[in-house]
């Protein structure tokens, strides 16, 4: 089976790294180009594909998998937690809702 140049292990971890980043809010969105407003609980599930990932393929990565795996995981967790940790700001409600 032959494999296109560029897709691999790292390329997958980066893939499923990009889209917690995008949840985040830290990274613009491929297709519009803009950066979104945080979505917690989506990015918490690509962090946790990854944190699975690490756990069904401990013992057969490259060494160098391995540790790109742990240093995204480890990247990501703490981004999480910093994202988590900011105050939310709502916008104040319209003049026609105010009353």
């Amino acid at each position: 089976m032959d494999r296109k140049p560029g897709l691999d292990f790292n390329a997958f971890v980066l893939s499923l790294g990009s889209s917690a980043l995008i949840n985040l809010g830290e990274a613009p969105d491929p297709v519009t180009g803009k950066t979104q407003d945080p979505d917690l609980p989506l990015a918490q599930e690509s962090i946790d594909l990854l944190a699975l990932l690490e756990e069904k393929t401990k013992g057969n990565l490259t060494a160098d998998e391995s540790r790109f795996l742990q240093t995204m995981l480890y990247d990501l967790r703490m981004r999480f937690i910093a994202a988590k940790a900011k105050p939310r700001i709502t916008p104040p409600p319209e003049a026609s809702e105010r009353k």
